[in-house]
């Protein structure tokens, strides 16, 4: 048998070739495909990580509101309690305490030391009585009953509380009710 090993021929490389120009430009073309679509995927799953982190700080933040503004009601039915309180203390002057006997004496303290511990308990859930006399009045925190016409404090400032005001992180409870300085004229 004779040997049949085909020598190359230079003409023949051309066929021998995998790819013609049509199947490197379509080869090409779907890369260039391929890479826009890595692209946008890879653009969708940053935006959905984003998205997905902006919801977890908002159930976060949500969630410690909540727990915040959650005994708002309950301490807004609290505020009477505490304005009871502080009507029982006010009702007897200091001469009528010193003269006052034993019981009474007790019982004066008792009501005393039990509006401490409710002021106590609504600090430590974040419910705060307003600043009101001597600071600028806040329409968000105060209500005014009264204007005082005054040459001792400039207009617009708190001069006297009538009743408390309290607030619970930064919303406002009950507004404070107060009398307001205006120019004396």
């Amino acid at each position: 048998m004779a040997d049949e090993t085909k020598t190359p021929d230079p003409q023949d490389s051309e066929a021998e070739t995998p790819f013609t120009d049509a199947d490197v430009d379509a080869r090409d073309l779907e890369i260039a495909m391929l890479k826009d679509e890595v692209a946008a995927l890879k653009d969708r799953l940053l935006r959905t990580a984003a998205d997905m982190d902006n919801l977890r700080k908002r159930a976060e933040r949500e969630k410690a509101e909540a727990t915040l503004y959650a005994a708002t009601n309950f301490a807004r039915d609290l505020l009477s309690v505490s304005d009871n309180m502080q009507r029982a203390l006010a009702a007897m002057s200091q001469e009528a305490k010193d003269g006052a006997d034993a019981v009474t004496r007790n019982l004066m303290t008792g009501v005393e030391m039990t509006e401490k511990e409710l002021l106590n308990v609504f600090q430590r859930y974040g419910i705060r009585k307003v600043d009101t006399v001597g600071h600028k009045f806040d329409p968000n925190l105060h209500q005014a009953l009264f204007e005082v016409p005054t040459k001792d404090h400039p207009p617009g400032t708190v001069v006297q509380e009538m009743q408390s005001g309290f607030a619970i992180g930064d919303r406002c409870l009950r507004p404070a009710m107060v009398g307001v300085a205006k120019a004396q004229g």
